[in-house]
């Protein structure tokens, strides 16, 4: 009992100091779940903890949970372009570093447009440009992605890379409020014409930009939305602040819109892929 004790004690440290290194705050959805006490019990204190959901309908599934050693294990299997990780480190040095999307989640965005074949992608919300630039890399000379981005300081860094990477020709940047610039692509005609987008935005506009996006994506193209479990904060019920608020709503209105398709993945801070039908 006492080492089974020792051991939950041990894996909720875990979680905290994976968000520590990760730039989070505790998630406060752990308090959500329960460790598997007899499979711990078993283990060394080095071995990875799992969770199981609370509801036991579920079959008391084991699912591991990324300490950081298992998440540099991840991170370690990742092949990342060298171009993409020299982006990465000067992104780290910067003010609102957390904002670059992780390796991983550019990777499997980066399988996702060459699973679709797409040639015509958007993406809202670049930042420095990590995931533009790896959904360049993955599309067709012929291809293109168009990039909405506000902050003109850090696109500056973008378009460098793109250059760097020789990929500028593929992406069109667009300065701007985004919906405003995806309202002006439907204007001129170019509804249904693309075939991947991807979000990581202004979290209460995520409605909005979806439904903009709905517009653009053709049947059968995907839309990728970018932190959709918001830290844990999204299952915390005590957490009740506006961003949190807007992305717990999203989430519900998308679990009854039939109009997609869905997978919410527990990579990065959490995606959901939705697919057009």
């Amino acid at each position: 009992m006492a080492t089974g004790l020792a051991m939950n004690r041990y894996s909720i440290s875990v979680f905290r100091t994976a968000d520590v290194l990760l730039n989070r705050p505790t998630a406060s959805v752990v308090r959500n779940f329960k460790l598997n006490r007899r499979l711990i019990r078993n283990c060394s204190i080095a071995a990875v903890p799992f969770v199981v959901a609370d509801d036991e309908k579920y079959g008391n599934k084991q699912v591991i949970s990324l300490t950081p050693r298992l998440y540099d294990y991840v991170l370690s299997n990742v092949r990342e372009p060298e171009i993409l990780k020299l982006l990465r480190e000067e992104t780290a040095k910067m003010r609102g570093s957390q904002m670059q999307v992780s390796p991983d989640q550019a990777q499997l965005l980066a399988m996702l447009v060459q699973i679709l074949g797409a040639e015509r992608c958007i993406e809202v919300g670049v930042y420095t440009g990590y995931s533009s630039l790896a959904v360049a890399l993955a599309l067709p000379e012929s291809g293109r992605i168009v990039a909405c981005e506000r902050d003109s300081n850090s696109l500056e860094v973008a378009k460098r890379y793109y250059e760097l990477a020789g990929v500028s020709h593929k992406v069109a940047v667009k300065h701007g409020l985004a919906a405003e610039s995806l309202k002006s692509m439907i204007e001129n005609g170019e509804g249904s014409s693309y075939d991947f987008a991807f979000v990581d935005a202004d979290k209460r506009m995520y409605q909005d930009y979806f439904e903009l996006l709905l517009q653009l994506v053709r049947v059968g193209g995907v839309i990728v939305m970018d932190n959709v479990l918001w830290h844990g904060r999204v299952a915390d019920p005590m957490v009740d602040d506006a961003k949190t608020i807007s992305i717990r709503d999203f989430n519900k209105k998308l679990m009854d819109d039939e109009r997609v398709s869905i997978s919410m993945v527990p990579i990065g801070d959490g995606m959901t892929i939705c697919r057009k039908r």
